[in-house]
């Protein structure tokens, strides 16, 4: 009798066992391939690498959701536009700041805050997108809107930069600046063309 127990015991936890490998084996499928559609699809971006870093620890979210992928391309580059906003903000009060300096800081915060208003804009927006009942037309005008904020959140971007253009303007404060802004500008560039690439499959 406890024979036949111990081999029933053993068979049961081989059963588990089994079921929880092809579980795990299923899941790691899964993960691969969504991590794979995120690669594939950072191809389009204007920088694929940086897109790919990005948004490859969001892949078991995005799931192979093309519009899943584009908000959450914009949604990282909202928080990176959130944060650059922060710091920049606080370079007025940089160590020998001059007023030229310090005018260009200010315009650079000003512009920042626009990226920011317009890329939640964008965000939003595009939350909206095939919602279920909704028209070709409506589709394509809420993508136009999506597609415009963006696009004017990375012309706030590289006007910033322009503020400190000239040789008076070189040194560490700038270099700090345009590290920031430079890599905004970036994760704005690779979201509009996904935002780009997802509109031209629909």
């Amino acid at each position: 009798m406890a024979k036949v127990f111990d081999l029933s015991l053993i068979l049961f936890v081989l059963c588990l066992s089994t079921t929880a490998s092809i579980s795990m084996a299923r899941k790691l499928e899964e993960s691969t391939e969504d991590i794979e559609f995120v690669r594939t699809s950072c191809e389009a971006a204007s920088y694929p690498d940086l897109c790919f870093q990005s948004l490859s620890s969001y892949a078991s979210e995005i799931k192979k959701r093309p519009r899943q992928l584009t908000e959450t391309a914009l949604a990282v580059s909202l928080d990176r536009a959130r944060s650059a906003k922060v710091y920049i903000s606080e370079l007025t009060d940089y160590k020998g700041i001059t007023k030229r300096q310090h005018g260009a800081v200010s315009d650079c915060a000003e512009e920042m805050g626009d990226t920011v208003d317009r890329l939640n804009k964008s965000l939003k927006e595009l939350k909206h997108l095939g919602e279920e009942g909704q028209s070709d037309q409506d589709f394509w005008f809420c993508l136009s809107n999506v597609q415009t904020w963006t696009s004017a959140a990375l012309t706030d971007e590289n006007t910033c930069l322009d503020g400190f253009g000239g040789k008076a303007m070189e040194g560490e404060l700038k270099s700090s600046v345009k590290t920031h802004i430079v890599r905004v500008a970036q994760e704005t560039s690779n979201a509009l063309a996904l935002i780009n690439e997802f509109g031209s499959k629909h």
